[in-house]
């Protein structure tokens, strides 16, 4: 089941996606004729740092034995079609395209036996990245933190199995990033469970699951597209600020 949260003249709602059309206990409204938003109302977005066997490869850096966690703040939020806005300073921004997923119910202390239960759906994000501020900092908030930098999208997905799925990302329609969850470091139970000890996770709440290798730069005019199998493509330009 798609789950999808959209704007219709000038209201809200949530419904379920049939086909092309979103169903409401209020009626059904046309895919087309809606503007998608991003399927969550997080009080806090928490991501993977790696978690990619091939991209700890690829950046030469040595296996975690525990997930490495972030925290971007929900006014970064931004869903389908949205514009992605470059920063004036900002010298390098990168794409991350990630499998998210998000919480159903109030959770701390969840065994990884029971993860399964606190999550909601499956949907795709991009990790939005201002890389030469990541590398001058030295940590990763102020890179990662402006608006518009965690695009997610286009809806949840429900009945699905995330432990081998195809994610890709294109710019301009030419491939960027090809993997599969297969090759996690860490699964999605545990870092449910190992973030779930570190803070309450709230109804809503993003858990991002990390990005394989082959991140790389955007730039103003570009179409970023964030594709899973199973779920579908988050597609953002890459605008000027």
């Amino acid at each position: 089941m798609r789950i999808a949260r959209f704007r219709y003249c000038s209201k809200e709602a949530w419904g379920i996606c049939e086909g092309a059309k979103i169903k409401t206990t209020g009626g059904a409204f046309d895919l087309n004729r809606v503007k998608l938003l991003a399927p969550a109302a997080p009080s806090k977005i928490v991501l993977v740092g790696l978690n990619y066997r091939r991209h700890a490869e690829e950046l030469r850096m040595s296996i975690p034995k525990e997930p490495l966690i972030f925290i971007k703040p929900p006014s970064s939020l931004c869903g389908q079609g949205e514009k992605i806005i470059y920063p004036k300073g900002v010298k390098r921004l990168d794409y991350e395209g990630e499998l998210a997923l998000v919480i159903k119910k109030k959770g701390r202390f969840i065994p990884e036996s029971r993860a399964a239960s606190y999550i909601l759906g499956y949907t795709c994000l991009n990790d939005v990245t201002a890389r030469d501020l990541q590398r001058r900092d030295g940590q990763w908030t102020r890179a990662k933190s402006f608006d518009t930098f965690s695009p997610v999208g286009p809806w949840l997905e429900t009945q699905i199995d995330p432990s081998g799925l195809a994610i890709k990302t294109l710019v301009n329609g030419k491939l960027k990033q090809s993997s599969s969850t297969a090759d996690f470091i860490f699964s999605i139970p545990r870092l449910v469970s190992f973030i779930s000890r570190v803070m309450t996770l709230m109804p809503g709440d993003i858990i991002s699951t990390g990005t394989p290798s082959g991140v790389g730069p955007m730039h103003p005019g570009d179409i970023v597209e964030v594709a899973i199998e199973g779920i579908g493509s988050l597609k953002n330009p890459i605008v000027s600020s």
